[in-house]
């Protein structure tokens, strides 16, 4: 069922301009996990599908979120690889469409055990316009950005641009001459960082990514605005005790975070 979002995503205060409206389905406590976001050309070569199926894989084991943007290629395989339940697409239009075709029952699974996530109303189709906002949105949510590989005037360099102004971090795989030319030539500059070992790599980012708090299942239930009847069928006392002790607060029969 499609929602509108009812609270602010501290990542997105990154923004140009907050969205003005945002919508999703599936699972919003997925926000508040460490993110990272990938993204790349719809056509990686077979050297990049693998280690691009390789690194969100790994990364999603070590209980980091995998954020892309519903497309083919490089996001598809993110999304693939991190799993329905450990990932967040980000996509261009409504989300009573399903765009691209070809990734239907993609974007199915993780809307049932994922998150995706929208600017647009139901009914509003992806245009120009739409895809930029989408990236922006991207790599905003995410804590640093990868982009596997992308050619010269790939749309992925904007997005490079946004995660810069931003201040995250840019990462991008080791590529032979002649390959993925648009991020050799940003490693030229000195603006991203190259990939040469997966291991070593998500080692050490994951000390470096910000900290999350300890999992609670009570406001991670309570964070998506339940009724109180609901809260309580599903956790008993312990919604009394959290309200007295100032955690959670409940009004108009429904209960949410204080």
């Amino acid at each position: 069922m499609i929602q509108e979002l009812n609270f602010n995503i501290p990542e997105l205060n990154n923004m140009r301009k907050y969205p003005k409206e945002l919508f999703y389905i599936g699972n919003i406590p997925l926000l508040k996990k460490k993110k990272v976001s990938i993204i790349g050309t719809r056509r990686p070569n077979s050297y990049t599908k693998e280690f691009t199926h390789k690194l969100a894989s790994k990364l999603s084991s070590f209980d980091i979120c995998i954020v892309s943007g519903a497309a083919m290629g490089v996001d598809a395989i993110s999304h693939l690889a991190a799993k329905p339940e450990n990932t967040i697409a980000v996509v261009a239009n409504g989300l009573d469409i399903h765009y691209p075709s070809v990734n239907k029952n993609l974007i199915s699974n993780i809307e049932e055990k994922g998150l995706v996530l929208s600017a647009y109303k139901a009914g509003e189709k992806p245009r120009n316009y739409t895809f930029v906002l989408r990236n922006e949105i991207v790599v905003a949510l995410g804590d640093i950005l990868i982009v596997t590989q992308a050619d010269l005037k790939s749309g992925s360099l904007t997005s490079v641009n946004y995660a810069l102004k931003m201040g995250k971090k840019v990462y991008t795989l080791a590529h032979r001459i002649g390959e993925s030319l648009g991020t050799q030539e940003l490693v030229k500059k000195g603006l991203v960082e190259v990939i040469y070992d997966i291991d070593v790599f998500i080692y050490g980012i994951t000390n470096k990514l910000p900290k999350t708090k300890p999992r609670d299942k009570i406001l991670e239930f309570c964070d998506t605005n339940p009724s109180y009847e609901e809260a309580i069928i599903k956790f008993g006392d312990k919604i009394l005790e959290y309200e007295l002790e100032g955690k959670i607060k409940i009004e108009n029969a429904r209960v949410s975070i204080a």
